[in-house]
């Protein structure tokens, strides 16, 4: 997604991080066999709209920018996926799953990271002068980044992807409400507001449509038992 930022304008990678939504809907179709209700579907729509209106700008797309774009939204929501069906294959809680996965994503980080900087930037991250400060915030932000993840794991556990990714969008707003308000009003106009509305009215609309029966359930096919064979001869 970095990348994907970098290689891409702001506008085209906030429709790459929408589209997220819809690939875990297909991830989640296509592998657990969900079905989601008229009203669920919608509450997506609506959501996917009110974001794109207070979002998305210029909308300028290249080979390598889209190419990275394509990769980050379905390695993530295979990653989000995959993160629910772990816990609730082995039914582990979010503490453990993380304790398993953390040590191999920082492990691949010290070593690739480095390397894919420099590919990326013509930078080494070694050249930098670092002092007191930069290291304070560096740890800072490595503890929020362990929260976040937390975060991330609990959610997907109780929820699923989707709803995750639903919810991750509320984020957005929320940066653009503090933006705001400490940084002045400058881009704060009608089709902004009006985003933010549609999109935080979806989100209400999605919880109550998800959680009602069939607005978001689990197809099965019930195989006739022995006992069952018997009653019908």
């Amino acid at each position: 997604m970095n990348v994907s930022l970098m290689w891409n304008s702001v506008g085209f990678y906030q429709i790459a991080k929408l589209t997220m939504i819809p690939v875990s809907c297909l991830l989640e179709v296509l592998l657990d066999k969900i079905r989601y209700s008229r009203d669920t579907k919608l509450s997506i729509s609506v959501v996917l709209l009110g974001v794109a209106v207070c979002t998305v700008t210029d909308v300028s797309v290249n080979t390598k920018g889209f190419i990275a774009a394509f990769i980050a939204v379905w390695s993530t929501s295979m990653q989000q996926y995959y993160v629910h069906y772990l816990q609730r294959k082995y039914s582990l809680s979010s503490f453990n799953l993380l304790g398993h996965t953390a040590p191999a994503q920082a492990a691949s980080l010290l070593v690739l990271g480095p390397f894919l900087d420099y590919w990326l930037t013509n930078k080494k991250v070694y050249d930098y002068a670092y002092s007191i400060t930069p290291v304070m915030f560096i740890i800072l932000s490595c503890t929020i980044a362990v929260g976040t993840n937390l975060s991330q794991f609990i959610c997907i556990g109780r929820f699923t992807a989707v709803s995750f990714q639903v919810l991750g969008h509320m984020k957005t707003i929320l940066v653009l409400m503090l933006g705001f308000t400490f940084f002045g009003r400058e881009g704060l106009n009608l089709h902004v507001v009006l985003g933010m509305i549609i999109a935080v009215v979806g989100m209400i609309w999605y919880g109550n449509a998800s959680s009602k029966p069939g607005g978001k359930e689990r197809r099965s096919i019930s195989l006739p038992t022995q006992q069952t064979a018997k009653t019908t001869e």
